[in-house]
């Protein structure tokens, strides 16, 4: 017999609970519980996963291997067709992996997966979608204009019969539009519970581990911008990647939260067209404005994600405040390192700016956390703030301290070599980065940097 069961779930770190609680115990959230009924199975019964191993001879069940007997070879990985989202899983996509792909809605996920699946080579592809109706997805495939041979659509939402096509169709690729939608026959509760969400997850990780199947999934995010559900969903998967960017620009960034198989550190970039999404290759050259006239304000930042170099105009503002409390307003970059470059440059350098708005932007609506902007970030301001155009074949790569010190950063060499191909004539790094002369990889112009007021005498004093 079945039996009825309600218990309260953490919603940050999923936790159980037989009451509900105002302060989690194990990750410390408040207000986190949700209150969950599940109707669980008999135990007794089938197991969920005999449908689709009837169908899918491939399956094998996992056995103890020592240690000493596994032979370390190289990961097998598929080609997704697209160079920017091989970039991020570390080189395509790897057997058996289960990928998890957020971001907001209508940023492009869907747009993107489908691209994916048309271009990839897999043999068959099932993408399945809960959300919208092959009416829908063919009309998008229509826009994007490739070959749909080979890819198969499937409007489901039970776990168990998805799993069971998948088997019939021997599908070398099996996408999930989302996740929050399905729902699983061994728990008895909402779609989008924390409950279904786990348990449809650990159904789709079973199947691509024992069957080799790459499983890529679709998540949804909160208004925080965290990905909705339950943290443990992160810790399943094997990766984790997150969709950024505002709908009204272009561009759209693809980060690696996590990895399993690759690096954590890399970004990709896509330019969202009518027909579908476009790979940047080269980024450097689109966040760069084209002005032509010298503007106060404006300083460009070498910058490094993973592996990628990447210059970025960012752009400062700053006025006397018009109304009683100043305003800091950041866009793309962190309003509290803002404030703290802000104390710095009043506390060490002199400069008044307690009663001044200041506004901080990163051109092209990108967001970066390398501590390298921070340089360009405080030559900006002081640009702004005494109206002084810095020349437009300038640079900078540097952290800033709080005692006011110009800090090293990583990756200069990568950093000074994609300046020099972009045209630049000078870049200002950290003293402690080491020998310019050694540095320098041809005719640009090194400027070396202990303190933000040796950066007021080099660069604005001339």
């Amino acid at each position: 017999m079945s039996k009825l069961k309600t218990i309260y779930i953490c919603s940050s770190c999923g936790t159980q609970s037989p009451k509900w609680m105002g302060h989690c115990s194990q990750c410390g959230a408040w207000n986190s519980y949700q209150e969950e009924t599940i109707h669980k199975k008999d135990p007794a019964g089938k197991d969920p996963a005999s449908q689709w191993k009837k169908n899918y001879s491939g399956a094998q069940s996992q056995k103890p291997i020592p240690l000493e007997e596994v032979e370390a070879g190289m990961v097998s990985r598929h080609d997704t067709g697209d160079e920017e989202l091989n970039r991020v899983l570390g080189g395509g996509l790897v057997r058996g992996s289960v990928t998890l792909l957020a971001g907001q809605p209508g940023i492009g996920k869907s747009t993107l997966l489908l691209q994916m699946a048309l271009s990839a080579q897999y043999g068959s592809v099932l993408y399945v979608s809960g959300e919208e109706s092959e009416e829908q997805i063919k009309l998008r495939a229509n826009r994007l204009g490739k070959s749909q041979q080979g890819v198969y659509l499937y409007a489901e939402t039970r776990v168990d019969l998805i799993l069971s096509e998948t088997g019939k169709l021997k599908a070398g690729l099996l996408i999930i539009d989302s996740i929050q939608t399905l729902i699983s026959a061994e728990v008895d509760s909402s779609p989008g519970t924390i409950t279904q969400i786990r348990e449809c997850t650990a159904e789709l990780i079973r199947f691509a581990k024992e069957t080799g199947t790459p499983v890529i999934i679709i998540g949804h995010i909160t208004k925080e911008g965290d990905i909705a559900g339950p943290k443990v969903l992160e810790h399943m998967v094997d990766t984790v990647l997150q969709f950024e960017g505002d709908r009204h620009y272009t561009f759209r960034i693809l980060r690696t939260l996590k990895n399993r198989f690759g690096s954590t550190d890399e970004m990709s970039m896509y330019q969202m067209e009518a027909d579908g999404l476009h790979p940047v290759s080269n980024p450097s050259e689109i966040l760069l404005s084209r002005h032509s006239e010298r503007l106060s304000g404006s300083a460009v930042a070498c910058t490094v994600e993973g592996l990628r170099p990447l210059l970025i105009e960012t752009q400062a503002l700053v006025s006397p405040a018009v109304y009683g409390t100043p305003q800091r307003v950041a866009t793309g970059f962190d309003g509290k390192r803002l404030a703290m470059l802000l104390a710095v440059l009043e506390k060490r350098c002199g400069f008044q700016l307690g009663m001044m708005d200041v506004f901080l932007n990163l051109a092209g609506g990108i967001r970066i956390s390398d501590p390298g902007l921070d340089l360009a970030v405080v030559a900006s301001l002081i640009s702004s703030l005494k109206d002084h155009p810095l020349h437009r074949q300038i640079c900078f790569a540097a952290e800033v301290g709080l005692s006011g010190e110009v800090r090293a950063v990583s990756r200069i060499d990568l950093r000074i070599q994609e300046a020099e191909r972009l045209g630049f004539k000078a870049i200002c790094i950290s003293r402690y980065n080491g020998d310019p002369e050694q540095l320098r990889t041809g005719d640009i112009r090194i400027v070396p940097l202990a303190t933000v007021n040796e950066l007021y005498e080099k660069v604005f004093e001339h």
